[in-house]
């Protein structure tokens, strides 16, 4: 019987489990940390072995193959010495995607990974194929294959993700875009960050597809130099293409079968030139996979996005408070404060991953009126808007940064949550921030 060790047990770990001991591996979980009660009930329920708050080493270096949680860096100790044994060590991606013949529908970027997920999911169950959705959302991939009989899955999958693959396979691969983002985990090395996201592109063969942002220069330059087998489908705002999607007098045009579709941008149920671009990403998706053009369409006009992505929350005295807490890098708050079409009271701050805020002052310059700091260290953010923005307040937490903001706008004004930085100084993660954010401002 072969052994698998599963270093942390949350979503992607327990998931793991469940489907290795349903495929005959003797099981053991380790983690560090805590094990929340919700998984320790599953991983009991199941008689699978785990421990928590430490890693005992000779029960792990024992293994024939290591899972490891995306969150674990390849640079801690116990994997390095995993590796120089020669043991596997994998992620929970890797393993699951061995145990079903689906087709894959990869997403990866880094930023409209969550939307353009949800929305190819969207489109393809409204075109009624058996279809689950995994990954960075929802129940882990390998807890759905484990459950679940899907013909299709479509995955989010994070750069983390992505290198722990060795021979999972996308059909359809979606590249988003690329901007520096998680630098403190690739040693602030872009260029090894940019190929840990093309790592979606390692198995495809000629029969599997790459949609991407030609607009995107770190792709773009990545693609002139190296080598991908899959067809190549790119989408842009900036150029017409002869094969591809692209914007005509307002129009989304996809031109990559011989149902070409001419869509105006106004009909989008997302607003903004990144929901554009996503949009036109899952639409060719949709369409590699023969879904119909109204189907198509019709998705487009009545999808809801997502959770936390530009959400809004509530309008209280003509004040419009947006909820955008899974913006966690600065490309993301880009797009952001480019859909703000009025003065902007800006709530921004965190864990900050080597953040530049040089590529925003000029946005930050025509649309904030004030800036409100939601972190323990907000030296930078002053540092770099100081002589911008004329207003800028410190707040300790979510309930206080919402009531300052009520204080700072004006009738007409808008409140936007959109912090550019990681949350874990003050916050679980991205959506406990932004739950705090949406329960502050309902509580005005």
């Amino acid at each position: 019987m072969k052994r698998l060790v599963i270093l942390g047990g949350g979503e992607s770990g327990v998931g793991a489990a469940i489907l290795g001991k349903q495929k005959g591996y003797e099981i053991f979980v380790s983690d560090k940390g805590n094990i929340s009660k919700k998984y320790k009930e599953v991983l009991l329920n199941n008689e699978i072995d785990f421990e928590e708050n430490q890693h005992t080493e000779s029960k792990i270096v024992n293994a024939d193959v290591v899972m490891k949680s995306p969150g674990i860096p390849d640079k801690v100790e116990l994997v390095k010495k995993l590796k120089e044994k020669g043991i596997q060590v994998i992620s929970e991606i890797e393993f699951a995607a061995q145990f079903t013949d689906a087709k894959i529908i990869g997403i990866t970027g880094s930023n409209g990974k969550t939307t353009t997920t949800l929305l190819v999911h969207h489109i393809l169950r409204k075109a009624g194929l058996n279809i689950g959705i995994a990954g960075n959302i929802g129940d882990s991939f390998a807890q759905q294959v484990a459950e679940n009989q899907y013909e299709n899955y479509v995955l989010e999958l994070s750069s983390f993700q992505l290198d722990g693959i060795e021979n999972f396979n996308s059909h359809i691969a979606i590249l988003t875009n690329i901007t520096p983002d998680h630098l403190d985990r690739y040693e602030y090395d872009f260029n090894k960050y940019i190929a840990s996201k093309f790592r979606i592109t390692k198995n495809q063969t000629a029969t599997d597809y790459l949609i991407y942002d030609a607009d995107d220069e770190a792709i773009d330059n990545w693609l002139k130099v190296n080598k991908t087998q899959a067809k190549l489908v790119p989408f842009s705002l900036e150029k017409e293409l002869e094969y591809g999607a692209y914007i005509k007098d307002n129009n989304i045009i996809i031109n990559i079968t011989k149902d070409k579709i001419n869509m105006p941008i106004s009909t989008l149920s997302i607003k903004g030139k990144h929901n554009t671009k996503n949009a036109m990403a899952a639409t060719m998706a949709a369409q590699l996979l023969k879904v119909r053009k109204q189907i198509i369409m019709e998705s487009l006009e009545d999808f809801e996005g997502a959770e936390h992505r530009l959400e809004n929350v509530a309008k209280i005295r003509d004040v419009e408070y947006i909820n955008d807490s899974k913006a966690t890098n600065v490309n993301a708050t880009f797009y952001a404060l480019e859909c703000m079409d009025k003065p902007t009271v800006w709530i921004v701050g965190g864990v900050d991953k080597g953040n530049d805020y040089n590529d925003l002052l000029a946005l930050v310059r025509e649309k904030v009126k004030a800036i409100v700091c939601l972190g323990l260290d907000n030296d930078k953010i002053k540092e770099t808007f100081g002589n911008v923005v004329d207003i800028i307040v410190e707040t300790a937490g979510a309930e206080e940064a919402v009531k300052v903001s009520h204080k700072l706008a004006d009738r007409g004004d808008a409140v936007l949550l959109s912090p550019a930085c990681a949350s874990f100084d003050l916050f679980d993660n991205y959506e406990d921030r932004g739950r705090q954010f949406k329960e502050a401002v309902r509580s005005l």
